[in-house]
């Protein structure tokens, strides 16, 4: 029988070349792309994404919505928004539903593995060392208290700095 630390994977690397069923896009409100994971997704999937997200209506922060994957190798895209940073402890609330609101979706509709970006941690200047302990810690509680879905997380880091963060997270588990 498979430990949730097996469940949980960390890659440095490129998160639209993932071979999970589902990515996480690391969204804004609208929905309708913009930059770093956001863009990348957005310009991976090719042009119907953006066409599916128009008919979603935006979402709000720590919310998930999922739309269908198109160009990307994952099936499906869910997009959740993360809080821009702002030092105060709804910060943390918020980004830790971001988490599991996508693995709540992601249940609903029978994914067995997904991949995260380090949500906030851009632009929305969310510091990495934080982000990576509410990350690891949310999901690693979320497969406890579903134990009995098979489900695969893997977590996308895109640069050195937040590689650091999330590896050091894993080894705590």
């Amino acid at each position: 029988m498979s430990t949730v630390k097996d469940k949980m994977k960390l890659v440095k690397g490129d998160i639209t070349q993932s071979d999970c069923q589902c990515i996480v896009n690391a969204a804004n409100k609208s929905l309708l792309g913009g930059g770093g994971v956001d863009g990348a997704i957005h310009r991976a999937a090719g042009p119907q994404l953006l066409e599916e997200c128009k008919t979603l209506n935006g979402c709000r922060t720590g919310e998930a919505k999922i739309t269908k994957g198109y160009d990307l190798k994952a099936e499906y895209v869910i997009h959740t928004v993360g809080p821009v940073f702002s030092g105060k402890g709804q910060d943390r609330v918020d980004l830790a539903n971001c988490y599991w609101n996508s693995l709540e979706l992601a249940k609903e509709h029978e994914i067995h593995s997904i991949a995260f970006p380090c949500i906030s941690t851009g632009v929305y200047r969310f510091p990495p060392r934080p982000a990576s302990l509410i990350a690891v810690t949310t999901v690693k509680k979320w497969l406890e208290e579903n134990e009995d879905y098979d489900m695969e997380v893997v977590f996308y880091c895109f640069d050195n700095r937040n590689m650091r963060c999330y590896k050091m997270e894993m080894e705590n588990l």
